[in-house]
């Protein structure tokens, strides 16, 4: 039950840079995904 408590409070203090976070997140899977298939367009 403390662990959901603490995801809570953290998800609720850091509200205004989550979206950014998630943006950049995904930001980097992209990256991920277009690196790995790089070497096959060459």
């Amino acid at each position: 039950m403390t662990t959901l408590r603490t995801i809570k409070t953290i998800a609720t203090r850091s509200h205004a840079t989550l979206l950014q976070d998630a943006a950049g997140a995904a930001a980097l899977i992209v990256m991920l995904v277009v690196g790995l298939h790089l070497p096959a367009f060459i």
